[in-house]
């Protein structure tokens, strides 16, 4: 393949995101630099939504040898606090970016303020003593004008006075709030005089109480932006409309510091717009997902069956598969809803090539070994992962006594039955052929235990074990085991689409979300394990070590299973 071809696959491979990029370098504007940045709101933690933003953000400036800077949005102190902050830090770098710097909205209040003082001078600014119900009334509707505040002629000295007055601590929040003044009969409707600032009466999380008046998101985020030298503002669709008050605000900014130009020299951010990632039976709204750790519903933002960063985290998802997931679905100009089984699709591929095999029984019933020695054991060999020769090995005890998965027992079993049923051999993984001899039951007739015995000359390795049987189960050794507590996780939500459903959120929670299995055993190996190792249990699933663990109390949580097993329940 020549190279001119190589180069069109790879050119139609790009985002349009990244195709408009290398238009801007291509015609030199921003004097070929790029400069991007992540600009969360510390008032929740990251989630899943926020990644693809992180990817792009972040990927943009990897690609085209620029540089990312993250920029806390905190311009709302009675939401944001430095607990949002250090775990938006955890979750970049767990994802695998590092910034160039970091930034906060707050770094530019001064600048900001004077902004705004030289908006009211010049006739751009009033403060508007109107209710919120008011000025949104007066707003009008998108075919029909808004209507004049009866502020909106009010003198400059006096719109001066009061909005110094809004940043003290005898200002009273909603009694006023300082409006561009814009064009009320615009169809766009956030050019219809949008505030500027409001009052807020909480001590900021890094300025204390120096401010008690705060700047809105349109007005600080494009001149944040344009005081960093941001040269491609990404962000997501609803910001479409806004990208008009954006370059707006940054125009009156250019003119206020004299540097108002036209075409390669103009310096401004370019805003674009992607869409944003929606997954079925997930809710990213960050107000529904406050409710559902406020009024526990779940434990915490680090739910492993929350969609957040730290949750999937917990629950054991690789950043990699993440990262994968979102390069699969790609950045378009159309709002989607992704089915989750893919992104479970693209974990269940990354863990294969990374978990470690391992043993674990989680419904367990006793399997007796009849001609197998008493008080005998044999160390049996265990491949960490077939997928990567270079993972090792680790040993499984072997005893006359093992825990088998219930269901892997059938006493009239049928024909296509292939695991354990009396009469019929399958192979113990790693060790021996054996043959089921009967089952022992209890008064109310369910089996307490399962007999069988084993071909000595059957052991894995040994050359009687080429003996073909048709299936092969796992287990655990009864005499030398550990005790442990499996969480199995489901969807939390019932329905496909909870965001678009009328009912209240809440009514669509799946009560069943969490299956909690207590009486499990596993490999001693899994003693040494710690959480944040990918674990593969053979047969099961992949599973995480959670963080509740203690040694005398393992707990597992289950990543996903090795199959889709949802679609085939619907």
């Amino acid at each position: 393949m020549n190279t001119e071809t190589n180069i069109n696959e790879e050119k139609h491979s790009l985002s349009f995101v990244e195709q408009l990029v290398e238009e801007d370098l291509a015609a030199g504007k921003n004097g070929g630099r790029i400069q991007t940045r992540f600009p969360p709101e510390p008032n929740g933690y990251l989630h899943i939504g926020h990644a693809k933003a992180i990817c792009m953000d972040f990927g943009v400036a990897e690609n085209y040898g620029g540089v990312c800077n993250l920029r806390f949005d905190d311009t709302n102190p009675s939401k944001e606090n430095t607990e949002y902050v250090e775990n938006i830090l955890n979750d970049i770098k767990w994802l695998g970016f590092k910034w160039g710097h970091i930034y906060y909205a707050s770094d530019y209040f001064d600048k900001l303020w004077d902004f705004a003082i030289w908006m009211i001078k010049n006739g751009n600014a009033y403060v508007d003593e109107q209710t919120s119900e008011q000025i949104a009334q007066q707003k009008g509707t998108p075919t029909e004008p808004g209507t004049p505040s009866p502020y909106r002629d009010r003198p400059v000295e006096e719109n001066l006075r009061l909005f110094n007055q809004m940043n003290t601590p005898e200002a009273v929040e909603g009694s006023m709030v300082l409006r561009a003044k814009l064009d009320m009969a615009n169809p766009n409707m956030h050019f219809r005089d949008p505030i500027m600032y409001r009052i807020i009466q909480t001590p900021h999380h890094r300025t204390g109480t120096k401010w008690h008046c705060y700047p809105m998101y349109d007005f600080a985020h494009g001149q944040s932006d344009y005081f960093e030298g941001v040269t491609h503002s990404i962000c997501t669709l609803e910001f479409v409309p806004h990208r008009p008050l954006y370059n707006k605000f940054i125009d009156f900014l250019k003119e206020m510091d004299g540097t108002a130009k036209d075409g390669l020299d103009d310096n401004r951010p370019r805003q674009i717009e992607f869409n944003r990632l929606n997954l079925t039976y997930t809710v990213m709204s960050k107000r529904k997902l406050h409710t559902l750790v406020d009024e526990h519903l779940v434990n915490g933002w680090d739910d492993p069956r929350m969609p957040t960063l730290c949750g999937m985290r917990r629950r054991g998802y690789s950043p990699e598969s993440i990262r994968n997931f979102i390069r699969s679905i790609g950045y378009t100009k159309f709002d989607a809803l992704n089915d989750v089984a893919l992104l479970e699709a693209a974990v269940r591929d990354d863990l294969n090539k990374r978990a470690t095999r391992v043993s674990a029984v989680l419904d367990p019933v006793k399997l007796v070994i009849t001609n197998y020695p008493d008080g005998k054991s044999e160390e049996m060999t265990a491949i960490n992962n077939p997928e990567d020769e270079t993972a090792g090995t680790h040993t499984i005890t072997f005893t006359k006594n093992l825990w088998i998965e219930r269901a892997d027992f059938m006493e009239d079993a049928p024909k296509k039955f292939f695991r354990m049923t009396p009469g019929k051999e399958v192979r113990l993984k790693n060790a021996y052929i054996v043959k089921c001899t009967g089952c022992t039951k209890d008064a109310n007739g369910n089996i307490t235990e399962i007999q069988a015995e084993y071909d000595p000359e059957s052991r894995s390795g040994m050359p009687g074990a080429n003996r073909r049987v048709k299936g092969t189960l796992h287990w655990v050794s009864a005499d030398n085991c550990m005790k442990a507590e499996v969480r199995e996780y489901d969807r939390l939500f019932n329905v496909e689409n909870p965001s678009a459903d009328d009912r209240d959120f809440r009514e669509l929670l799946n009560p069943d979300s969490l299956k909690i299995h207590e009486n499990c055993y596993v490999e001693n190996y899994l003693s040494s394990v710690k959480p944040g190792q990918y674990l593969q249990f053979q047969r099961i699933g992949y599973f995480m070590m959670d963080p509740d663990s203690t040694a005398e109390h393992l707990v597992f949580n289950k990543t996903v299973g090795l199959k889709d097993s949802w679609n085939k329940k619907k």
